[in-house]
């Protein structure tokens, strides 16, 4: 296995950290617009099977002649989701395989955005899928942790738990503090913006797929390993849009523990239009609104060694058990920042999202994990997953509601 990972951010440099502990593959590059912070994700590990170089992952062109240039056999796209469709257009003009964290963009429907779907996550990608199957290659989409292994979890809980599948809830939550700033989300804003103020989607057998407005179902969830009840709400994700493809279930929702402060910071974001992507003239120049946000704040990679806490990623699944009684289980990945910090110098949640694309790449390259076209983490089995998850050093739980 050769491998491209696009992107030399928090996430893409806690791959690259994760990764150079494992035998499993040949080459990897790591590539940047920033050549200097690809060359020092490539430097930390001290492992010539690592190189740097510089790519602009806006251009599908690029990417494809790296991917030739290197002979790449599988490319992990770790930039935000923007970039999704010229890094998978890419990836496929090389004949590689690929894999991401975050599926192609929705865009909300122009007249009726809380009223009828638009265009869905992860709908350019599928509409390529027969494409990427009669070329005989795999796109793994949505590979991180919420999505990734929140869908890994529904799978297991599906195939291993219950005889019959209600409600899939992807709950999310921590108790993470970063001390000395106001406001510092702990994962990229860009992307944070996008997937909040967007309709959240929910998932009905008997409807379908429908809309409903940002942070609405307000739920308390009580999450394990001391981090305690939370307040979560709906949020667009890609587990809503993945999960109902390949498990039967009558329900499928995702709510974040946000907290109020920081629901009240993006409202105020919107209501100002500083969430807007479209360039604006200012002075001589023009800049998108948000990426001047997320210009102003600081880089979530940077803040692990100010941060606190545990975060918590997971899976409540309701039905009825393999005894055919109802059963209520909560599947769920607790990361402690503290111990991310000392083992890999990453904070906790770039690190957990960056570890579930790695666990992946390793199934696919011992072959007990294959497929073709366009595929979600559930379409995979779940168990060796699980295992080799545990086997990295990064345990997984089971709690009965």
């Amino acid at each position: 296995m050769r491998l491209l990972i696009v992107g030399a951010g928090g996430v893409g440099t806690a791959a690259v950290r994760i990764a150079a502990r494992r035998a499993f593959f040949e080459h990897c590059v790591v590539a940047d617009y920033s050549l200097e912070r690809a060359q020092a994700a490539v430097a930390a590990t001290d492992d010539p099977r690592f190189i740097a170089a510089r790519l602009d992952a806006s251009s599908a062109a690029e990417v494809a002649e790296l991917c030739r240039s290197l002979t790449i056999t599988h490319v992990l796209n770790a930039v935000d989701p923007r970039f999704v469709m010229p890094i998978f257009d890419g990836a496929f003009d090389a004949g590689a395989h690929y894999l991401d964290m975050a599926m192609s963009l929705s865009r909300p429907h122009p007249t009726r955005p809380y009223e009828l779907t638009g265009v869905k996550l992860g709908d350019e990608q599928f509409a390529a899928s027969d494409a990427w199957a009669g070329a005989g290659r795999l796109a793994l989409c949505g590979m991180g942790v919420e999505p990734g292994l929140s869908d890994v979890f529904a799978r297991y809980a599906a195939d291993h738990l219950f005889a019959e599948v209600h409600d899939v809830g992807v709950r999310d939550g921590s108790d993470l503090v970063v001390e000395g700033y106001d406001f510092a989300p702990s994962f990229s804003i860009w992307t944070t913006i996008e997937e909040c103020l967007n309709p959240p989607v929910v998932y009905e057998k008997n409807r379908g797929w429908y809309v409903t407005r940002p942070f609405s179902e307000p739920e308390i969830f009580d999450f394990p390993a001391g981090i305690g009840p939370v307040e979560c709400v709906n949020v667009e994700h890609e587990e809503v849009l993945l999960i109902p493809r390949w498990v039967d279930a009558r329900r499928v929702t995702f709510k974040y523990g946000l907290g109020n402060e920081f629901i009240e910071v993006l409202k105020t974001i919107h209501k100002l239009g500083l969430d807007a992507t479209a360039k604006v003239r200012v002075g001589g120049v023009e800049v998108s609104p948000r990426d001047v946000v997320a210009a102003c704040l600081p880089d979530p990679a940077t803040l692990g060694d100010r941060m606190h806490g545990k975060t918590c990623a997971g899976t409540y699944v309701t039905g009825l058990g393999r005894d055919g009684r109802p059963r209520a289980t909560y599947l769920y990945h607790v990361v402690d920042n503290a111990w991310t910090m000392r083992e890999y110098g990453s904070q906790a949640v770039v690190w957990q999202t960056a570890i579930n694309p790695v666990v992946a790449l390793e199934l696919l390259a011992d072959g007990t994990w294959s497929g073709r076209g366009v595929l979600g983490p559930e379409a995979l089995p779940a168990k060796p997953f699980l295992d080799l998850l545990t086997a990295y050093g990064s345990p997984w739980g089971i709690q009965e509601k």
